[in-house]
């Protein structure tokens, strides 16, 4: 996929009006205490509540090996994304999902394909990305944006909402001061490259957080396949710190 593509992608995220609200603690009233928590420690009063952003970050990825990237990202969680990074200098290329379809396209020195996915069980898979991704922007998970909430106890919450139909869970295990501190979903994904598609554990660690206009978010963390199973050091392959973040209002 081609860089003209890719930009018709991102204005096909951006088309949805801006929300003329900034956040206040009546959004999140009536909610479970620690949800309660979690957003405010999440949220600065008056933020406006965007529903979109352009992120930046660095970290390594497992390709075979441990490898350094950097990317940058376009996230809408309510509509999808558009991931593009270079790894080790050598690889560069896109993960990317919107209006239901998904796909991934590598290259090796802009010339050799590496890889280049698409399809119903690529796009499924992209969409329950995205929708986990929402950690990134918080105000799409307010009830105002039909996230729904539900907590366990004082440390372990789970937040509901869809992505173009598909209904993504995602289970937080919470610090005392209400940021996350591991986060949890089930995927749909071929991780063993066996051909054999299915739901599985993905997830991982928080290791840092940060705040970028007005929205403190797990902004380091290593991520993977299996979380929270005995093939959690199998499956992780992403370990990540955002280095920036603008909101955008539509």
């Amino acid at each position: 996929m081609n860089g003209a593509d890719l930009r018709r992608i991102e204005g096909e995220l951006l088309t949805s009006p801006p929300v003329p609200a900034v956040f206040t603690e009546a959004e999140v009233a009536g909610l479970p205490e620690p949800v309660r928590r979690h957003l405010i420690s999440a949220i600065a009063p008056g933020t406006p509540l965007v529903v979109a952003a352009r992120l930046r970050m660095r970290g390594s990825i497992k390709v075979g090996r441990w490898l350094p990237f950097r990317a940058r990202q376009l996230l809408a969680p309510q509509r999808g994304f558009v991931w593009r990074a270079r790894v080790a200098a050598l690889i560069a290329g896109s993960d990317h999902y919107a209006a239901g379809r998904g796909g991934m396209d590598w290259k090796l020195a802009g010339l050799i394909r590496l890889v280049h996915a698409e399809g119903a069980d690529v796009s499924r898979s992209a969409a329950e990305r995205a929708g986990a991704e929402a950690c990134w922007i918080p105000t799409v998970l307010l009830p105002r944006s039909g996230a729904v909430w539900s907590a366990e106890d004082d440390t372990h919450v789970g937040v509901t909402h869809t992505v173009d139909g598909r209904v993504v869970r995602t289970r937080y295990e919470l610090t005392s001061d209400g940021h996350i501190r591991s986060f949890v979903f089930d995927r749909w994904g071929d991780p063993g490259n066996t051909g054999s598609w299915g739901l599985h554990p993905f997830g991982g660690e928080i290791t840092g957080q940060a705040t970028f206009a007005g929205l403190t978010i797990p902004a380091a963390g290593r991520v993977g396949w299996f979380f929270g199973t005995g093939r959690w050091a199998e499956g992780e392959f992403f370990r990540y710190r955002i280095t920036g973040l603008r909101p955008v209002s539509a």
